[in-house]
């Protein structure tokens, strides 16, 4: 069991409103923690990174935590996902949670023990990336038409807060402006990487996931329906009936027949050398925590790579 994961969740939990309530707490216990990975780990590696402590990133931390979980609860409910808590808890009770989650955010970073100033940075940074990432998820509402649609509702949704998680590192360490700045820019980076990374694993799931429901949403799936190859009306025929396995195995084959695949990995490769190249540019005082996490991260185009995807990334049918 990671002990710092357990300490962020204490602070969370020792919030006088999350300690009485059963919801939040259920939740809290079933948040699953990886090294290095887990989004709430960000500012910890931007703080160390920068020359702070451990201990100085833990509000950042327990903020980040906070403000992934109320996302998850919102997406679960905008994708009527089967594993949603709002089958069992009602969508009502679901959303009064989400606004609870987002202001427990808040509320720890009102609470640690730094000044005026830097409260009112790290507030800033929180406010902007839940309003970006609202403005996200009400485009994931409706189904994307073009990959440039796709690309503008990522932009909206999944890089804010990951910038933000590596700001909140920052600012809490007294890191420059210019490195905060660094930081969004590499947020920015590793949350289109991670998207992308989630869309592909989505789209080649089984059972089929949600994704599935409003493909064009998610970039494999999109790609393979608007991309020129000879079975593309066969593809779009098939991902309206993939609640049955064979229909599902037969569309998924057709993701790496149409390209769709290798699309992901090139769009992976892309932001995976982004991202390393992003890292190296930061005035820190360490780059090591900094290069640990994205090499964790990008561990999922390696192994991709390593199936034989590297051999399929040329030639690949443009989307229309």
């Amino acid at each position: 069991m990671n002990h710092r994961f357990e300490r962020l969740k204490q602070l969370v939990i020792h919030l006088p409103e999350v300690n009485r309530w059963p919801e939040m707490l259920d939740l809290l216990n079933r948040a699953k923690h990886c090294d290095e990975i887990s989004v709430w780990e960000y500012p910890v590696a931007a703080c160390l990174a920068s020359g702070g402590s451990e201990e100085q990133a833990l509000p950042g931390a327990a903020a980040i935590l906070c403000a992934l979980t109320a996302i998850h609860l919102i997406d679960d409910l905008l994708d009527n996902d089967p594993k949603g808590d709002f089958h069992h808890w009602g969508v009502g009770r679901v959303a009064n949670l989400a606004s609870a989650f987002q202001a427990a955010a808040h509320r720890l970073i009102g609470n640690a023990s730094i000044e005026a100033i830097q409260s009112s940075a790290l507030q800033a940074q929180l406010s902007c990336a839940f309003l970006a990432t609202a403005h996200g998820q009400e485009l994931d509402t409706v189904e994307s038409a073009t990959e440039e649609d796709y690309w503008r509702r990522v932009e909206a949704k999944s890089p804010p807060l990951f910038a933000a998680a590596f700001a909140l590192g920052g600012l809490l360490a007294g890191a420059s402006n210019s490195t905060i700045a660094g930081f969004e820019r590499l947020g920015r980076s590793l949350g289109r990487f991670i998207q992308v990374s989630d869309d592909l694993a989505d789209s080649l799931n089984s059972p089929a996931s949600a994704d599935w429901s409003r493909p064009r949403n998610n970039l494999a799936l999109l790609y393979a329906m608007t991309a020129s190859y000879p079975e593309r009306d066969e593809f779009a025929r098939l991902a309206q009936g993939v609640k049955e396995p064979e229909a599902l195995a037969s569309a998924q084959r057709l993701l790496f027949k149409s390209g769709a695949v290798s699309y992901c990995a090139l769009q992976m490769d892309h932001f995976s050398t982004e991202s390393r190249r992003q890292v190296q540019a930061l005035e820190v005082t360490s780059r090591a925590p900094l290069d640990r996490m994205v090499n964790r991260l990008v561990r999922p185009l390696e192994h991709l790579l390593s199936l034989g995807g590297g051999d399929k990334l040329q030639g690949i049918p443009e989307p229309r």
